[in-house]
């Protein structure tokens, strides 16, 4: 049987093997090769993304605000290399418009080349760091979540907001390291907005670390859940 069949195929009934000198004469039976047909599994050629797309040149397009301009202008050539020469895709700054536009042309290999590119330059415009944003391009299920400090507690206004996010990057940046270096994940403060740079199971670690010191919990109770943590993603690698 090869393949799951739908019904046993007979092999001696397949061949009648007449016997000579020369060698073997085998004769087959049309039902059963229709059968062995059946059963055999099917295998298809890899398609290319020219045949996928009917040959057709895909783009987008990423909008970037103001005060990442400059950062964009001193760190081009650094988001230029991999997109062009690793990633095949074609990419230029419309200065029309303060946007980055992303096209495939006929060297683009890599079927989601477009989108992994367009996740690059999104992560570099929320603010990581061109080095933590290209893990996007050579690393699979890396993610980017975001969310306001507004959505974890409604009721914070003024100067505790400003209290909440203190805690969040605790002194000098120690407690935003602590989440970063625990879960394996980059964290960018944003005035009311944070972005989480990692695979799913770690941004949902980081997440509730800092939800719960926007809450008012105390840094060393948080330490204490991340080392846990961190000693259990240790044990799994």
């Amino acid at each position: 049987t090869i393949g799951q069949p739908h019904h046993t195929i007979n092999y001696y009934k397949m061949m009648d093997i007449e016997q000579n000198d020369e060698e073997p004469q085998v004769q087959f039976n049309q039902d059963d090769l229709d059968a062995y047909n059946e059963a055999r599994p099917l295998r298809f050629q890899p398609i290319s993304p020219e045949l996928m797309n009917d040959g057709l040149v895909e783009g987008t397009s990423v909008r970037i605000p103001r005060h990442r301009l400059t950062p964009l202008k001193h760190s081009w050539m650094d988001i230029y290399q991999p997109i062009v020469e690793h990633m095949k895709v074609d990419i230029r700054f419309n200065t029309s418009i303060s946007s980055v536009e992303l096209k495939t042309n006929e060297q683009t290999t890599e079927i989601g080349a477009l989108q992994k590119c367009s996740d690059f330059v999104k992560a570099f415009v929320l603010g990581f760091d061109v080095s933590d944003s290209i893990a996007l391009l050579r690393v699979e299920g890396l993610f980017i979540d975001s969310f306001e400090i507004a959505d974890v507690r409604q009721t914070l206004h003024g100067d505790h907001v400003s209290r909440a996010i203190g805690r969040i990057a605790g002194k000098d940046g120690k407690t935003k390291f602590t989440i970063e270096n625990a879960t394996r994940t980059r964290i960018v403060l944003a005035d009311r907005k944070i972005h989480i740079l990692g695979s799913f199971n770690n941004i949902k670690i980081a997440r509730d670390s800092v939800v719960s010191l926007i809450l008012g919990a105390p840094p060393s109770k948080v330490y204490a859940r991340l080392r846990n943590v961190s000693s259990r993603l240790r044990d799994r690698f």
